[in-house]
């Protein structure tokens, strides 16, 4: 492994310097904060690229046989790497998204009737070469594996010189200039208000018969877009109008993922994995008063805090699957964390990673989060699928990194739109309880999409 250590420089005029590399990620702390927002991850020109596709793995455009899991599993250790913990945890490795609809890889399901974009179940890049930020101490490094190259020397040589190529556009930097405002045009939903409202209705009458206990319904967003628009100018609107400590920019050929995401999925650190269900949201107000009163009104809320504790449960049990005995706990429960347009109740669930487990077998215990499912996981799943109808893709699957040193960091992916050719899309939803009132789990869902719309200059009273 190179490491050059390089002159702070922002995030975002760095990720401007990379604009036009082609398979472009970043990994944005954007709404920067000790723990949570400390680090920023800049990488592209993957040396390859993992895929799945209708349950099947595919390897530089090959399909490879087995369970797609078990190959990215052997994929990764291909590139084993000792970690370095003087830098920080993204030192190379896969990067990229993992979308809902791979849960099909791991239980039988009803497909959606509608496929929407029609993307890939999950795109990693894996990358021999990252550049990272920290905020705190406002330092910046390029982190040069050198794979995929086996032998030693060359692996030395390529490693060198691809640092030295990165570093060359960040110190004497070219910054594209931002084009023109991205807009959209008209929004549409697949439920509008009354679909939506309905559709609350059908799962508390699930709940009330003990059919299940939670389910997260979302409606879809869809709106056309110019070809003028332009997404990295887009994602700077959005982590302005959003900031979040788990957001994201992926682009790809004709693809675009833009994510400006509060939650953490999964985060491995050595043996310790962490996960932070978010459950209970009220809006935010302009009025420090009224803001204030509304927190509280989130805080002393049973509904709310009944939905989050369930989630915790859940994802308890999913973590006891693959860490040690007695070690899951629950060492946050339903605090509050505030953000730019909502409040939201945040729990933090702990434990150590059993010794014959590694990020992979942490994923795959715990996929799709239980916080954009429901509970019982399986049963929520079957009734998504029936109501909502349409695929979500990339919506409430988990973007982020596995790295070739083992550790990980994924965020659910919500607050996330995906620009697809001539098209952009994105959902919002919540967890619906036995004691969901429909109109107002519609308003919050309007609530969440809020600074979606705000960052297409959109105004949502026009959504239908």
């Amino acid at each position: 492994m190179h490491v050059l250590e390089m002159p702070w420089i922002d995030p975002v005029k760095a990720l401007r310097c990379f604009a036009q590399r082609p398979h472009l990620t970043f990994l944005d702390s954007a709404a920067e904060h000790e723990v949570l927002g400390r680090y920023s991850y800049l990488a592209c020109e993957p040396f390859s690229t993992y895929f799945v596709s209708e349950g099947q793995a595919i390897w530089n455009g090959k399909i490879v046989a087995g369970d797609p899991w078990a190959v990215l599993r052997n994929l990764l250790a291909r590139y084993r790497e000792a970690h370095r913990p003087d830098l920080p945890p993204f030192q190379g490795g896969a990067a990229g998204f993992l979308g809902y609809d791979l849960n099909r890889t791991l239980e039988r399901l009803p497909r959606p009737s509608i496929v929407g974009l029609q993307l890939p179940q999950a795109v990693l890049n894996f990358y021999d070469v990252v550049v990272s930020f920290d905020h705190r101490d406002r330092k910046c490094w390029i982190v040069s594996t050198g794979w995929p190259e086996q032998d030693s020397a060359r692996r030395t040589e390529r490693a060198r010189r691809r640092a030295d190529e990165f570093a060359a556009l960040l110190v004497r930097p070219r910054l594209p200039p931002l084009t023109i405002p991205s807009t959209a045009g008209a929004w549409h939903s697949n439920f509008g208000r009354e679909g939506f409202i309905a559709a609350v209705q059908r799962v508390v009458e699930l709940i009330l018969a003990g059919d299940i206990f939670q389910a997260n319904i979302a409606q879809r967003f869809s709106a056309k877009i110019s070809p003028l628009f332009d997404p990295l100018t887009f994602y700077c609107q959005l982590r302005l109008s959003n900031p979040a400590p788990f957001a994201a920019l992926l682009r790809y050929d004709k693809m675009t993922i833009a994510s400006s995401s509060p939650e953490r999925f999964l985060k491995l650190d050595g043996r310790q994995v962490e996960t932070r269900p978010i459950k209970g949201t009220i809006a935010r107000a302009v009025d420090p008063k009224e803001d204030r009163r509304r927190a509280e009104i989130l805080l002393a809320s049973e509904k709310d805090r009944a939905e989050n504790i369930m989630i915790v449960d859940l994802l308890r049990n999913d973590l006891s699957r693959v860490c040690t005995d007695n070690s899951v706990e629950v060492t946050a429960l339903c605090n509050l964390e505030s953000y730019a347009s909502v409040h939201h109740l945040v729990s933090v669930v702990r434990g150590a990673l059993a010794a014959n487990q590694d990020a992979v077998g942490l994923l795959r215990a715990c996929f799709p989060g239980g916080s954009v499912t429901g509970a019982p996981k399986v049963r929520a799943m079957e009734i998504i699928a029936d109501i909502e109808q349409v695929a979500r893709e990339v919506y409430c699957g988990a973007i982020g990194f596995i790295g070739f040193n083992g550790q990980m960091d994924t965020n659910i992916a919500i607050r996330t739109v995906m620009i697809d050719d001539d098209q952009a899309v994105f959902h919002a939803g919540g967890g619906i309880t036995a004691m969901s009132d429909p109109e107002a789990e519609y308003e919050e869902t309007l609530a969440k999409a809020q600074r979606l719309f705000d960052a297409f200059n959109a105004d949502p009273s026009g959504v239908f």
